[in-house]
C-alpha cells in the first residue's frame, strides 16, 4: 500500500527531455575557440553542397523512386541483410528511369552509402537526408561525405588483389590524399605512388611485422600489387567525385580538397586535446569527461574520435556503455552523438538490450530528425521510468544530494506514490540503492519515509 504523501511533497508535472547526459558538471571551461576558417579559394558551403547533390542526383532519383514506388518491406530486397535490390525490383526500376539495371543497383549502393536510403534486412526506407535533401545543405554534404569516407565500398577492389594489400592501401591512402590537398594541383602518379609505398612499409613496421623462418627472395618491384591499388583507389575516389585523373595526374575536387581539410584539421584538434584525453580508453576518457560542460565535452569527443579508427571507437563507447556505471552510458551516447551516421548502424542493433534501448531510441529519434521537444515520445511509459532511475543512479553515483532531490522534478508521473509504483515495476538492478540514496537526501521526513518503504519493498520482494 502506497504511502500518502502531503500535498506540497508532489511532483511537479514537466515535460520530460532526453535523459542522455548525466547532469553532473560542475567545472567551468573556458570559451572555445572560432573553428579555423578553410583554405583560401575553397568555395563556400552553398556551392559546395550544390556539387554534392550533383555528383549524387542519380542515386538520389533512385532512392526518391523507391520511395514513390515501392511498398515497404515487401520483398523488394534479397534476404542477405545487405541491402541489396533483387532482381526483379532492380529490373522494374530500369524500366520505370529509363536505365540499365546495373546502373540502378550501382546507384541504389551509393544511395545507402550516403545515407539517402536506410536498409534493414529485405526493408528500406528513405534515409532522413533523403527528406532534407532540397532544403538542407549541411545534410547534403554529410552524405557526401559518408560517401567519401566509404569510397573503398563504392568501387570494391577486384578480386585478384589480395585482401591484406588491399586494406593497407586504404590505411594507407589519408597520407596520399593529404599530399593532394597540400600540394593544390596536379600530382603525377608516380610521386603518389612513391608516397604510398612509403606509408605501406611504415604500417607493416608499425605493426612489427617481422618475419620468421626461411624467406624466398625479394620479389621483382614490377610484380608488386602496389600500382594495381593505387590505381583502384585513385578509380574509387574519382567515382564519388574526390579527385580526377588525367595525363598520368591526379587532382583533388573543390569537394576533395574541402573534405581531407575537415579530416586534417580534426587531427589537429585530437593533438590539441583541451582536457588530455586522447590516448585515454573511452571509459577513462568518458570519466575525464564527465565534469565538462556540454560544448568543452563535445571538443574532447571529437579529438578522441578523430585520433582512432570510427569503427573501433564505436565498439569501445557500446562496451563502456555496458558497464555499470550508468554515468558512463549516458556520456557514451552523447559521444555517440558526435560519431553520427556511422555509428547508426551499430547504435540500431544494441536497441534490443534493456540496459541500453531508452538510450539507443533517443539517439536514433534524433539522428533521424525529432523534434528534440517531442523525441521522448519514442519511449513507452516503462522505458522512460526505466531511464529515470538509470540517470539517478548515475547521479546518486557522482553527484550531490541536492541534484538527485531536484531529479525527481524530471520525473513523468505526477505524484511520489505514481513514481514509486512504477519504479518497483521496471526492475532497474539499481532501484534499491537509488531509493536509498533519495530517501537520504530529500529533506521532507514524510516523503524520504514513503521512499524508504519502497526501497524496503523492492529489496523483500514486498508489495
Amino acid at each position: 500500500m502506497t504511502s500518502r504523501i502531503p500535498r506540497d511533497s508532489r511532483l511537479r508535472l514537466v515535460r520530460p527531455r532526453a535523459l542522455a547526459t548525466a547532469p553532473v558538471r560542475s567545472e567551468s571551461v573556458t570559451t572555445q575557440a572560432r573553428p579555423p576558417r578553410p583554405p583560401e579559394g575553397t568555395p563556400p558551403p552553398g556551392e559546395l553542397a550544390r556539387m554534392a547533390r550533383q555528383v549524387l542526383a542519380d542515386a538520389v532519383r533512385v532512392a526518391r523512386w523507391a520511395d514513390a514506388t515501392l511498398s515497404p518491406g515487401k520483398g523488394h530486397g534479397t534476404p542477405d541483410g545487405r541491402g541489396a535490390l533483387s532482381v526483379s525490383t532492380a529490373e522494374r526500376a530500369a524500366a520505370d528511369l529509363d536505365l540499365p539495371p546495373r546502373q540502378i543497383r550501382a546507384d541504389w549502393d551509393t544511395a545507402r552509402l550516403a545515407g539517402l536510403v536506410e536498409v534493414h534486412g529485405d526493408t528500406a526506407r528513405p534515409g532522413w537526408r533523403l527528406r532534407a535533401w532540397d532544403r538542407d545543405d549541411s545534410a547534403v554534404l554529410r552524405g557526401w561525405v559518408a560517401l567519401f569516407d566509404a569510397w573503398s565500398l563504392a568501387r570494391p577492389a577486384v578480386g585478384t588483389l589480395e585482401a591484406a594489400s588491399v586494406a593497407e592501401v586504404v590505411e594507407a591512402m589519408p597520407q596520399v590524399l593529404s599530399l593532394l590537398q597540400l600540394s593544390a594541383g596536379p600530382v603525377p602518379v608516380p610521386q603518389l605512388l612513391d608516397l604510398l609505398g612509403q606509408r605501406v612499409e611504415e604500417l607493416r613496421t608499425e605493426r612489427c611485422e617481422i618475419p620468421y623462418g626461411p624467406q624466398p627472395e625479394p620479389a621483382d618491384p614490377a610484380s608488386e600489387p602496389l600500382p594495381a591499388l593505387l590505381d583502384w583507389a585513385l578509380l574509387g575516389l574519382a567515382a564519388v567525385g574526390a579527385l580526377t585523373c588525367a595525363d598520368g595526374q591526379a587532382t583533388l575536387t573543390p569537394l576533395g580538397s574541402w573534405a581531407v581539410w575537415v579530416k586534417l584539421e580534426q587531427i589537429c584538434v585530437a593533438a590539441q586535446s583541451p582536457a588530455g584525453n586522447i590516448e585515454q580508453a573511452a571509459e577513462d576518457m568518458l570519466r575525464g569527461c564527465a565534469r565538462l560542460r556540454p560544448k568543452a565535452a563535445r571538443a574532447e569527443y571529437r579529438a578522441w574520435l578523430a585520433a582512432r579508427p570510427v569503427g573501433s571507437a564505436v565498439t569501445e563507447l557500446i562496451a563502456a556503455a555496458r558497464g555499470e556505471d550508468a554515468l558512463l552510458r549516458g556520456l557514451a551516447f552523447e559521444a555517440l552523438r558526435v560519431v553520427g551516421a556511422p555509428a547508426e548502424p551499430v547504435v540500431r542493433s544494441v536497441a534490443e538490450e534493456a540496459p541500453l534501448r531508452p538510450y539507443a531510441l533517443l539517439w536514433l529519434a534524433e539522428y533521424e530528425g525529432a523534434d528534440p521537444e517531442d523525441v521522448h515520445l519514442v519511449l513507452t511509459r516503462e522505458e522512460t521510468t526505466w531511464l529515470w532511475v538509470d540517470t539517478a543512479a548515475a547521479v546518486a553515483d557522482h553527484g550531490e544530494a541536492q541534484l538527485l532531490v531536484r531529479h525527481l522534478e524530471s520525473a513523468v508521473q505526477p505524484t511520489v506514490p505514481a513514481l514509486l509504483d512504477e519504479v518497483r515495476r521496471a526492475g532497474h538492478p539499481r532501484t534499491v540503492q537509488v531509493l536509498v540514496a533519495l530517501a537520504a537526501a530529500h529533506p521532507d521526513p514524510t516523503l524520504a519515509k514513503a521512499v524508504r518503504r519502497a526501497a524496503f519493498q523492492v529489496h523483500t520482494g514486498g508489495a
